[in-house]
């Protein structure tokens, strides 16, 4: 079969191979699939570069996230099992188990990151539906408790888990305030529901949300950005506000400073959405279940903003990686 195949580290572009490789076998506590669409991720990215915590052995095919038919189920392992139980044919959501990712024609899936695909998706839409709508729900349900009429200030919300975080809020009844960089990605974090969106590009940051979430606060801030957007939603956060921290698209990871965050009352969480896959998986399948029901109301919906020829993913990556991108880039199977 065709795999996409990370050769040495460095940028997408320079380090990526087309090659003919065997089909996987599969191990106890997967599943063998048919990859019908490959969601784009930062951190494929980050693990051609050598700069991901996951770092698989060379050669490797990346690919975290996608959508595919069951080709064959593996037994379960240590009580993982999946609800309802999977079966060959099924179409599926999820991650990947590398080295075996979704950038070719079969890949691997861990049973407890696999889930029913939704039928109000199409193959490439629902291909996007979990890693970061499952970052978005649990950050803002499980770890934020993200109350109705609250405010939420999302940054970086043109981007792929930014505008899932969008519609999340807003599908939970909050009043949303979007931080984006340009023009262009203000339309889209508008498209995805955002009620105000402050560009950051356009001047002043602190000033701008300051303007936008009034003398109240944000009750919740999304960051998966770090560096000079954490260090504004100190300036902005209310009085017993969440600061979910999601990652670090900067490149700049904050050192918070603690007397602040006591004076001023407020919380600072932490969000590693895939350890609850490991730790407690029953998380991460109430988290699939209720977004599956809003997509089926239409309540969200994936912006899929590029389905990239196979051909073609390498570019596609080094753009990502690069902030070029807005909303989901999907890749067309092989």
């Amino acid at each position: 079969m065709q795999a996409w195949q990370v050769t040495s580290l460095g940028e997408p572009s320079e380090v990526f191979a087309l090659e003919d490789v065997a089909a996987p076998q599969v191990p106890g506590g997967h599943v063998r699939v048919r990859v019908l669409a490959t969601a784009l991720n930062f951190p494929d990215v980050l693990m051609a570069r050598g700069h991901y915590q996951v770092r698989p052995d060379l050669p490797f095919t990346p690919g975290v996230e996608v959508c595919g038919e069951v080709l064959e189920v593996g037994p379960p392992v240590g009580g993982v099992t999946t609800d309802p139980a999977l079966e060959v044919g099924d179409r599926v959501v999820g991650t990947t188990a590398l080295p075996h990712g979704g950038l070719a024609e079969q890949c691997l899936m861990p049973l407890a990151g696999t889930f029913p695909a939704p039928d109000a998706l199409d193959d490439s839409e629902a291909s996007t539906l979990t890693i970061a709508y499952q970052t978005a729900y649990v950050g803002l349900v499980h770890r934020a408790a993200l109350q109705r009429g609250e405010t939420v200030v999302v940054h970086a919300a043109a981007g792929g888990v930014g505008t899932a975080a969008v519609q999340v809020a807003k599908a939970l009844g909050a009043r949303v305030v979007a931080v984006v960089g340009g023009e262009a990605k203000a339309e889209v974090a508008r498209q995805a529901g955002a009620d105000v969106v402050v560009d950051r590009s356009a001047g002043d940051l602190v000033a701008g949300l300051k303007e936008a979430v009034g003398r109240s606060g944000a009750d919740v801030v999304f960051d998966p950005v770090g560096g000079a957007s954490y260090e504004a939603s100190t300036k902005v956060v209310a009085f017993e506000g969440r600061i979910v921290v999601v990652g670090f698209t900067s490149g700049i990871i904050p050192a918070p400073a603690l007397g602040h965050a006591l004076v001023k009352n407020y919380s600072i969480l932490g969000l590693h959405w895939g350890l609850y896959l490991q730790r407690d998986p029953a998380v991460a399948r109430q988290a699939h279940e209720a977004l599956s029901a809003w997509a089926g109301e239409g309540r969200v919906r994936p912006v899929v903003s590029e389905r990239v020829p196979f051909t073609e993913v390498p570019a596609a990556l080094t753009r990502l990686g690069a902030g070029e991108t807005t909303g989901r880039l999907v890749v067309d199977a092989p």
